[in-house]
């Protein structure tokens, strides 16, 4: 007959409480004191719960089972077990015991209670009673026991010390509370103080007068003006919660077109605010005297730019050269309007000369810090081995409530995780010689072919750019003024549709690698089409339009190239897309649907910003509709990628995107239009009809004249005349700063490099230390298995009968 198994129950006793006041948690001092205290009533708390249940085999197998190595016993699935006596010891190391502080305090408290309970429950059980000896439960009443009394004074004990913080002190220390959030819940609503306790107290301390009922009520109209206010700024983001759903339902990578146009507005608008502060709001505060003839409003300057926009605060020639502070009349030969004498008028060509630099510079510092805020975060040092595991068990927010916001989140983490494992796919294995060759032939070819479709593009526009420039009457009649930029926009939109056929030919690996490819086969295009156009209207329309405003033809070519690159973004948008989906769904019979062109999309965006950057000095109005056309763009996009397209076949994380995105952004785009405009106000003469620099032989001469001035004004301002002279005309300053900033440069790369180094002899040591701590860890296994056998066999021992010996040495 089969025994039963043995169970053996080690139940330590409890020892009292001491006895004394629990400190308060406004006792900095006492809470502080009583680290030491607390520590030393976890591990003895840890000993009283530790109620160790152990199965004992009778047999010579038991000691089998234990072990002879010295490893840790391994669970069910592989994971090691560790006893009671290791537990604790790792349960008081260091990183488990150190940031106590208010919330531990009060946390124990309530610990206290649920031992009390504990405590309470440790009776015998009836089986182990006779029945005689069993009393009826009916007759014991719960209510007069003392552990249960002394548990709810504990219990009242904590919530009066709650009740006596703060609201937010309140939901400060019990969000420290190691508790569950049932518990918390409990406990927030038990430390509310009740309304009706409240108005007693008010009416205790007397009725409150007219004026404090008047003031409460203003300051919570005010307080609810406020929040919705707020509310609406909020919903009137329009990335607020589309960034969201495209994440989780698309992917990191779609999303970081979106988030790239959203870094766009930023930067038009911080381009936009001193341009309308200081341009554009004095100028149309002073306007300056209207021409005999005002062509009428016809609807055709909609795309144009032309008509009468050409007399609006749109353009460079609207602007007077006169000091805004007084009328002055234009004087009959066409010279500069006298300034005031001895004073320091409103320049408006110093203004506007100045206002452009300086938003130029803004634009400058800020991109660049945007730039190195992007590479510090998406090109930290470390290895990502763990971020698995952070997606999996660390991704959730548990406030979320909403099913909605549930169901987005759920989304998102799946389309993390699908991304993170797409990466360990793209592992190749070794690929032989041949194999290597002819894809080195393929993708020469596939190179060849797009660079001769960039030659072929460039070609036509500047041919078709010198046609224009030959034609009689062109810049006459405003309907061939779209010959031009509809030519450009054609090849821009039809170009990038042969360099995807080629692609397909390559079949890379990567997607990563794919849409570095195009982006890059892109940019080459557009920026020669760009310097094609630059040449034309600097070295070729200058001197065509000697006797016209050229700045104004300028303006208005960036300002036609603006909006046909919007229309034929809409138009690629309705046939590449929704016409394609109709076409393949029902035609084709096909379930997939296109997949969003990033790289063409993102190009769209760098194009469309240099535009504007060009065309800041000509049309200082361009940031304000780069904006709008920003706006509309991501409301059309918006709703063409939920309608027509699907996620990427081959998900890849777009981690990073966003660097390379304004990278392309800094030094193709911007540096360009930085040296557009610097050979503009250095080396071009301004037009004599138009503009506040009609009279000047260059834009920059203005600061030359401003400084003239300054040294007649008299000695309370002859430094900015020094600074002028020796700062900024000398060459050597600008030499020193230089060197300076390349030292700076070689520092902080240097500094990277010592950063790289000190985080890779941290990881190894964070290594090492892993491994140090498992070491221990088996030591302790093994001192406990030693202890576990030895107490098995003195329990052994003491079980086995004695022998018998007889006094002469026989056993009976």
């Amino acid at each position: 007959m089969a025994q039963p198994p043995v169970f053996v129950l080690s139940v330590p006793e409890t020892p009292d409480d001491p006895e004394g006041q629990e400190p308060s948690p406004y006792d900095e001092s006492e809470v502080h004191d009583s680290f030491y205290q607390l520590i030393q009533e976890q591990s003895r708390w840890a000993a009283e719960e530790g109620l160790e249940l152990q199965q004992r085999e009778p047999g010579p197998g038991a000691l089998g089972a234990l072990g002879d190595d010295h490893q840790a016993l391994l669970g069910p699935e592989g994971v090691p077990v560790h006893s009671m006596a290791t537990l604790r010891i790792l349960a008081s190391m260091p990183s488990r015991t150190i940031g106590r502080s208010r919330g531990a305090i009060l946390s124990q408290l309530y610990n206290r209670t649920v031992r009390l309970r504990r405590r309470a429950a440790r009776r015998p059980q009836l089986r182990d009673v006779g029945r005689s000896a069993r009393p009826s439960l009916r007759l014991y009443d719960l209510e007069l026991d003392p552990l249960v009394l002394e548990e709810e004074e504990k219990r009242v004990l904590l919530v009066k010390e709650l009740q006596g913080l703060t609201v937010a002190q309140r939901d400060h220390v019990l969000r420290g509370m190691p508790l569950s959030l049932a518990e918390k819940r409990c406990l927030r609503e038990e430390s509310r103080t009740p309304r009706g306790k409240r108005r007693a107290r008010q009416g205790g301390r007397g009725l409150p007068s007219c004026c404090s009922q008047l003031q409460d009520s203003c300051v919570l109209a005010l307080h609810n003006l406020g929040l919705v206010l707020l509310s609406g700024l909020q919903a009137l983001k329009p990335w607020r919660y589309a960034l969201k759903r495209i994440g989780g339902q698309f992917g990191s990578s779609v999303l970081s077109y979106f988030l790239f146009l959203k870094t766009l507005l930023a930067f038009n608008a911080l381009l936009l605010l001193p341009l309308l502060a200081f341009i554009v709001g004095v100028q149309a505060a002073f306007p300056p005297a209207p021409p005999a003839s005002v062509p009428a409003f016809t609807g055709l300057e909609l795309l144009t730019g032309g008509g009468r926009f050409a007399h609006t605060v749109l353009y460079y020639g609207y602007y007077s050269n006169a000091t805004l502070s007084q009328p002055c009349a234009s004087p009959p030969d066409g010279g500069q309007c006298p300034p005031e004498a001895g004073g320091l008028p409103y320049n408006m060509p110093l203004a506007y000369l100045f206002t452009v630099g300086v938003a130029f510079f803004i634009t400058c510092i800020t991109l660049v810090y945007s730039m190195s805020r992007s590479f510090g975060e998406s090109y930290r040092v470390g290895s990502t081995s763990g971020v698995h595991a952070i997606s999996v068990f660390c991704s959730w927010d548990y406030k979320v409530t909403q099913k909605w916001a549930s169901r987005l989140q759920h989304d998102n983490i799946r389309t993390q995780l699908k991304e993170l494992l797409a990466v360990w796919q793209l592992r190749r294995g070794p690929r032989s010689m041949c194999w290597r060759l002819r894809r080195v032939a393929v993708l020469g070819l596939v190179w060849l072919l797009c660079l001769g479709i960039t030659l072929g593009c460039t070609v036509a526009v500047y041919s078709f750019s010198e046609l224009m420039i030959k034609s009689p009457g062109s810049t006459e009649r405003e309907g061939a003024l779209l010959a031009l930029p509809l030519v450009v926009c054609l090849l821009n939109l039809g170009a990038p549709y042969l360099y995807r056929g080629l692609a397909a030919l390559e079949r890379h690996d990567s997607p990563v690698l794919e849409v570095y490819v195009a982006i890059c086969r892109n940019l080459i295009l557009k920026m020669v089409t760009l310097g094609i156009l630059c040449y034309h209207w600097l070295g070729r329309r200058v001197g065509t339009l000697r006797d016209q405003c050229w700045e104004n033809f300028v303006g208005q070519e960036l300002y036609r190239l603006m909006v046909m690159d919007f229309l034929f973004t809409l138009l690629d948008t309705l046939f590449g897309e929704l016409v394609w989906r109709l076409i393949s769904e029902r035609t084709l019979k096909r379930r997939g649907k296109p997949e969003f062109d990033i790289a063409g999309n993102v190009l769209e965006l760098i194009y469309g910003q240099t535009l504007t950057w060009l065309g800041v000095l000509f049309s200082p109005l361009l940031p304000a509709m780069q904006i709008i056309k920003l706006l509309l763009l991501f409301y059309v996009k918006k709703t063409s990628l939920m309608a027509n397209c699907q996620a990427p076949r081959r998900p890849w994380k777009a981690s990073h995107m966003s660097t390379v995105f304004i990278s392309l952004l800094c030094f193709p785009s911007f540096l360009g239009a930085a040296i557009f405009l610097c050979y503009a106000v250095w080396q071009v003469k301004p037009s004599s009809i138009c503009g506040p620099f009609r009279t000047l032989d260059t834009m920059y001469e203005a600061g030359k004249v401003w400084v003239r001035h300054l040294e007649r004004a008299g000695p309370r301002v002859s430094w900015l005349p020094w600074i002028h002279r020796y700062l900024l005309e000398n060459t050597f300053p600008i030499y020193l700063v230089s060197a300076l900033l390349l030292a700076v440069i070689y520092l902080n790369i240097q500094v990277v490099k010592g950063q790289r180094k000190v985080i890779c002899l941290l990881k190894e040591q964070i290594s090492n230390e892993g491994e140090d701590k498992i070491f221990l860890i088996n030591k302790l296994q093994s001192v406990y298995e030693r202890k576990e056998r030895s107490r098995v066999g003195r329990t052994e021992a003491a079980v086995m009968p004695p022998a018998l010996f007889t006094d002469d040495g026989d056993t009976w």
